[in-house]
């Protein structure tokens, strides 16, 4: 099989949701697959004039054999006459339109781009159910035209947790308004009185929210506990989740949550929301889940996580049991491959 990845540039940046397509593409090629990476130029998912010519051009020069992959970020910037015209497949992690911290007016016109072009999608790869349920419910696409392929998981050793006194937080992700670290601060602006740390990891995407963030830690009083430890990578990384006691993402909406999946394959319980997909893999036992963006309620479920280790260690086995039953890469990239087919 050949086929042929669609992707604003740059796609070798660490962390991000590309992280699935870079896995993704390295186990097809594993299996003897010719897969080509091709960067788009220009801004996206909005696409100005050189998001739409690098898009046309990429798409002129492919062989007559290659399977099209459109990842949805940049899926705005293709013509629907080109979709149409060949057996095109969209790499769906969630809809573009219901990214937080777009305007009204810019959401508006990507629902309506992504309307227009979704149901001309051969088939709509996406990374969870209740995506899939989304596409067809919302953006017109066939269910039978839907293939979910959950992201995997990589094997990884048991996070043994900080040690204490307090409670060691982790939030992992990319620093947008989606992600809601504002809320988290905020729930853990009302639990001054209880002994806590947070590192904030992850790229700033966007700059001027991440910004924000770091003045409103200082606002509420809590900045000497947070740190903002931007992108972490390889052995850094594992340090952070080494120490991890808790993994929090008060997070609007997530496809799938790639960081909550590798949380509980390490054991470190999870307090997220039900934004999208990002509360399906946390069970009772294995961590706490509340609505999004909703601080008040955060900030009552963490009350007891942090203040009471006993109950930590016993959502940390949870945790560490249900991250044992999640699927890994290889089996993900042949679901991948077979969902790729004609």
């Amino acid at each position: 099989m050949h086929a042929a990845l669609f992707v604003p540039a740059p796609f070798n940046t660490v962390s991000g949701g590309y992280n699935y397509d870079r896995v993704i593409v390295a186990g097809l090629r594993a299996r003897g697959h010719v897969v080509d990476v091709l960067e788009l130029g220009g801004t996206h998912p909005l696409p100005d004039a050189a998001a739409i010519a690098s898009a046309r051009a990429a798409w002129d020069n492919l062989r007559a054999d290659t399977i099209p992959v459109i990842d949805g970020l940049c899926l705005p910037a293709f013509a629907p006459e080109a979709i149409a015209s060949r057996h095109t497949v969209g790499l769906i992690h969630h809809p573009t339109a219901l990214e937080t911290g777009h305007d009204a007016a810019t959401r508006d016109a990507l629902r309506s781009t992504e309307r227009a072009l979704m149901p001309l999608l051969a088939r709509a790869i996406v990374t969870s159910a209740p995506t899939g349920k989304r596409l067809t419910d919302e953006f017109g696409v066939a269910a039978e035209r839907i293939a979910v392929v959950v992201p995997g998981t990589a094997p990884a050793p048991r996070s043994p947790g900080s040690g204490g006194p307090g409670c060691a937080i982790l939030s992992l992700a990319v620093i947008t308004p989606r992600k809601g670290h504002d809320v988290l601060l905020r729930a853990l602006a009302r639990l001054r009185d209880l002994d806590w740390t947070l590192t904030i990891a992850g790229a700033p995407r966007d700059p001027v929210h991440a910004s924000a963030l770091v003045a409103l830690a200082e606002d509420l009083g809590i900045a000497r506990r947070v740190t903002f430890a931007g992108e972490v990578v390889a052995d850094g990384l594992e340090v952070l989740w080494h120490r991890a006691d808790l993994f929090a993402l008060a997070t609007h909406y997530e496809g799938y949550g790639m960081a909550i999946a590798e949380a509980l394959k390490r054991g470190v319980p999870v307090a997220t929301t039900t934004g999208g997909a990002a509360g399906d893999l946390v069970t009772a036992n294995s961590g706490i889940v509340v609505a999004p963006g909703d601080d008040a309620a955060l900030a009552r479920a963490l009350r007891r996580f942090i203040y009471d280790g006993p109950l930590r260690a016993e959502m940390a086995d949870g945790a560490w049991q249900v991250g044992q039953t999640l699927p890994d890469w290889p089996t993900q990239a042949e679901a991948f491959a077979a969902a790729l087919a004609p």
